[in-house]
């Protein structure tokens, strides 16, 4: 059984039209042959307003456990809601909490680690023809106790139960098309990237730019998960990451502001010196190298210099010629 984990983020969940276009995006997958489970995360801000009814019901010191039980609800709504979307789409689908797919956890409420994933209940529902639609984010302490798994959780929901079917591939849906060149809003002519590794990714996660959580990429990575970050509302490509290496050279950039300076990051394989000293010259008056390492090099600059910096880099490294 060849299954596939397609895992949506609050913004692709948003309203109920978007609601059914991440059901056809599932249904699709079926009809290519895979059997697909969805993980889905609660509705655009519905975590932040659960939040803030929480500190107006209990004031400032909010008890742990009872925060998550208030918070996982979001999620099951999500799954629910395309779980309906999928039946009315002439699909059989059920939707689970973390619990009932088999998400097992320590007791740290708010920031609970996976310990364990039971994959029976998944693969009884998908041997009986239906799509598992999966609350991310949430999981069961050994008493019982519903936990979270803190921001961005429902990222490492997806890993971890692909890595309990033995899933082909995990797939990211959000309102971005993959990871770019350089952020577009900033760089117009920033363009998407096929493939990264996972050290890529890895890299731009730990300087700050949102790709995806952290810890969910460093599993992937332990786990040869291959991971597929596409939009939920295109059907273009995406960026594949996965352990496969290319030719040496620059990937992609990422701009940091900092409180007096801006940091302005290279991110790519096997880098040398001369890309360091090649990203000094790009920079310009002021621009000074911070750290440099094989997977990627930082430069400062002044505060109102970082947009400038980041796209002269661009136009150093990925010259229209250029990959």
């Amino acid at each position: 059984m060849k299954t596939i984990i397609i895992k949506f983020g609050g913004s692709s969940l948003a309203d109920p039209g978007k609601i059914q276009r991440a059901a056809g995006m599932v249904a699709a997958a079926r009809r290519r042959g895979f059997f697909p489970v969805a993980v889905v995360s609660a509705p655009a801000d519905a975590t932040d307003d659960l939040l803030a009814l929480a500190a107006q019901a209990g004031g400032r010191n909010l008890s742990p456990r009872e925060t998550d039980a208030l918070l996982a609800p979001g999620e099951q709504i999500s799954a629910a809601l395309l779980a309906l979307a999928l039946q009315a789409e002439g699909r059989k689908a059920v939707s689970l909490t973390g619990a009932q797919a088999g998400i097992r956890t320590d007791g740290k409420f708010s920031a609970a680690a996976v310990t364990a994933v039971d994959a029976r209940r998944l693969r009884r529902e998908l041997a009986a023809g239906r799509i598992p639609v999966v609350a991310g984010f949430q999981g069961a302490a050994r008493g019982g106790d519903v936990t979270t798994l803190g921001r961005g959780g429902s990222d490492f929901t997806a890993v971890a139960l692909a890595r309990a079917l033995g899933s082909a591939l995990c797939e990211f849906r959000t309102d971005v098309k993959g990871i770019y060149t350089a952020h577009p809003a900033i760089v117009p002519e920033a363009r998407p990237i096929k493939a990264l590794t996972y050290g890529e990714v890895l890299a731009l996660a730990a300087l700050g730019t949102e790709v995806r959580q952290l810890r969910a990429v460093a599993y992937a990575a332990k786990h040869a998960i291959p991971l597929h970050l596409r939009s939920s509302f295109h059907d273009e490509p995406g960026t594949l990451v996965n352990a496969a290496g290319g030719k040496p050279g620059i990937s992609c950039l990422s701009l940091q502001k900092a409180r007096d300076a801006a940091l302005v990051s290279a991110v790519g394989r096997r880098l040398s010196r001369a890309h360091a000293a090649a990203g000094l010259a790009a920079a310009g008056h002021g621009a000074a190298l911070v750290r440099a390492a094989a997977g990627a090099f930082t430069l400062r600059v002044p505060a109102e210099s970082g947009e400038a910096a980041l796209k002269a880099l661009h136009a150093a490294f990925f010259a229209p010629a250029g990959r």
